[in-house]
């Protein structure tokens, strides 16, 4: 689909969305990478005066909440820092971290502070009668990349019918800064993590398989492994059938 096109397609069905659902506005997180900053520019377009984006940094990278900044004040969108590391903190004393593995206890850590995000921005929506949009876009969905009742944890998906090149075209389009395009896609959940290294793929690899069904053995073997996986992910929890 042509890309203005595209655009005004989006743009109506968060419209639309807002509408049925009877809220006064959006709230979204920005990370400072490129799907949210997208995600931001569209629900401004949707709603005009009426998104609150919440960069909400957790021991993170400081140059992303410097690009979520260049972005909203190049869209003149307002934005609020709120800083959970203290908020974090708090729950790590208290939980305990015993008899498990490091790489149990850094993907426990690291969902921790996904779902913290989310009880912040449901906390905004409440106050405000705002709907939480999410940033998630088809490749992530796809192969479970993604916090379950985390970033997961949103009202609605606007990108996530596009693989990752999709929602990369639509931020050349939409004037998103160079500096958030460029950058390697990343989560920011530790030190040099990125989200091709954490899911051994790369993205072109995986829209691929996505957009026409093919890949290289290995990779095929791991995005199919992967989505079978996470299928949990993309349920509402199951109940019995009587």
């Amino acid at each position: 689909m042509e890309k203005a096109q595209l655009t005004v397609d989006l743009v109506n069905w968060i419209q639309a969305r807002v509408k049925e659902a009877g809220a006064k506005g959006i709230v979204i997180g920005v990370s400072g990478g490129i799907d949210s900053a997208v995600l931001a520019v569209l629900c401004e377009k949707a709603a005009p005066g009426r998104v609150l984006g919440l960069a909400l940094p957790c021991y993170s990278n400081p140059e992303d909440e410097a690009h979520a900044k260049l972005l909203m004040d190049k869209f003149n969108i307002p934005l609020r820092v709120i800083n959970l590391d203290t908020m974090y903190d708090s729950f790590l004393k208290i939980l305990p971290c015993n008899e498990t593995t490091p790489a149990a206890e850094r993907l426990a850590k690291s969902n921790l502070k996904v779902r913290l995000r989310m009880l912040t921005l449901y906390y905004h929506a409440n106050l405000m009668n705002y709907m939480v949009v999410g940033s998630s876009n088809r490749s992530e969905l796809a192969v479970g990349y993604f916090t379950k009742w985390g970033d997961g944890g949103v009202d609605i998906m606007p990108l996530g019918n596009l693989v990752k090149q999709q929602v990369i075209d639509l931020a050349e389009y939409l004037g998103i800064p160079r500096p958030i395009i460029d950058k390697p896609p990343s989560a920011g959940l530790w030190d040099g993590q990125t989200d091709e290294k954490e899911m051994g793929l790369t993205y072109k690899e995986l829209d691929r398989f996505l957009s026409i069904g093919r890949a290289e053995p290995e990779a095929k073997l791991k995005i199919q492994t992967l989505m079978a996986k996470s299928n949990h992910k993309r349920c509402l929890p199951p109940v019995p059938d009587f």
